[in-house]
C-alpha cells in the first residue's frame, strides 16, 4: 500500500488505461508541475496511457524539500516506475529540463536494469554532452538575482501572466526554477569513446522562434533512427493547441508503428 502511495506521489496519471499497449511517461520543464502534460492523457488513443512525473517541492509535494541533485531525482523516479516499466513497452517525452531528466532516467534504467524506452521524444533541449549545454552547467545560480530569474521565466513564456501577479506564487516559482536549475547542473554525462548508450529511436522537437538547440549531437547517443521537427512558436511552442495536436498525433503514430 505504501508503495502505491509513493507511486501516486511521484507519477500522476489522471486518465488510467489498464488495457493500453504502451506507456508514455512525460517529464515537465523547470519550475513546472504535472498540470499540462498529465492532461495529454485525454488526447491520446486508447492504446497509450500517459503519466507525468512530479518532482518534490511542487503541487501536492510542495511541503517536501527540493531534490538536491540529479541522482536523487533519477533514483526516486526509477523506484516509483520500475515495476510498471517492466510490464509493457514505454516511451519518454521531456520538454527542456524534462528532456534532461528523461535522458538521465533512461540512462540509469539501461545501465542498471537493461531496460530502455522504445522511443525518446525530446523537446527544447541540447544533447547533454554537447558544447551548447556547458553554459547551463556553469551559470552561477546563487549570484543570479530574483528579478533576473523572473525575467528569464517571462522571456521563456509558459507561465500565465496572471500567476505572476501573485507575490506568493511568483516567489515559489522563482525558488522552484532555481532549484531545478541546481539539479540540472549536477547532471554529469561524459560520452565515452565508441560507447553508444541507446538503441531506441529519438525524435527532437523545437519551437521555430526558440533559440536553436544542439540537437544534432543526439545522433551520437543512439544507434536508432533520429528525426527532427520544428513547430511554430517560442520555447513553449508545445502549449499552443495546434502544436499539441501535432505532437500527440505524431507521438501516437510513432508508438503505434514501432512494431512491438
Amino acid at each position: 500500500f505504501f508503495f502505491f502511495l509513493g507511486m501516486e506521489k511521484v507519477v500522476v496519471c489522471p486518465y488510467k488505461r489498464p488495457n493500453a499497449l504502451y506507456r508514455l511517461i512525460c517529464f515537465p520543464w523547470a519550475g513546472g508541475g504535472t498540470s499540462q502534460l498529465a492532461q495529454w492523457g485525454k488526447l491520446f488513443s486508447s492504446s497509450v496511457e500517459v503519466s507525468s512525473v512530479r518532482l518534490p517541492g511542487r503541487e501536492s509535494r510542495c511541503k517536501e524539500p527540493f531534490a538536491k541533485d540529479m541522482a536523487t531525482v533519477v533514483n526516486e523516479i526509477t523506484s516509483a516506475l520500475l515495476k510498471e516499466l517492466q510490464e509493457k513497452p514505454f516511451a519518454f517525452f521531456g520538454h527542456s529540463f524534462g528532456s534532461y531528466i528523461s535522458f538521465a532516467v533512461a540512462l540509469h534504467l539501461k545501465e542498471k536494469y537493461g531496460l530502455e524506452p522504445f522511443h525518446l521524444f525530446l523537446s527544447g533541449a541540447h544533447a547533454p554532452h554537447s558544447e551548447a549545454f556547458l553554459p547551463i552547467k556553469t551559470v552561477s545560480i546563487s549570484d543570479t538575482k530574483d528579478e533576473d530569474v523572473l525575467k528569464y521565466i517571462e522571456v521563456l513564456g509558459g507561465t500565465p501572466s496572471e500567476l505572476l501577479q501573485s507575490e506568493d506564487i511568483k516567489e515559489h516559482l522563482i525558488l522552484t526554477f532555481r532549484e531545478d536549475l541546481r539539479v540540472l547542473q549536477t547532471l554529469s554525462f561524459e560520452k565515452a569513446e565508441r560507447n553508444i548508450p541507446f538503441s531506441c529511436d529519438i525524435t527532437c522537437f523545437n519551437g521555430s522562434e526558440d533559440k536553436s538547440h544542439d540537437v544534432e549531437a543526439w545522433h551520437d547517443l543512439t544507434s536508432g533512427d533520429i528525426s527532427f521537427y520544428e513547430l511554430p512558436g517560442g520555447h513553449f511552442y508545445l502549449l499552443e493547441p495546434s502544436n499539441e495536436i501535432f505532437l500527440t498525433k505524431h507521438i501516437t503514430k510513432c508508438m503505434e508503428n514501432a512494431g512491438l
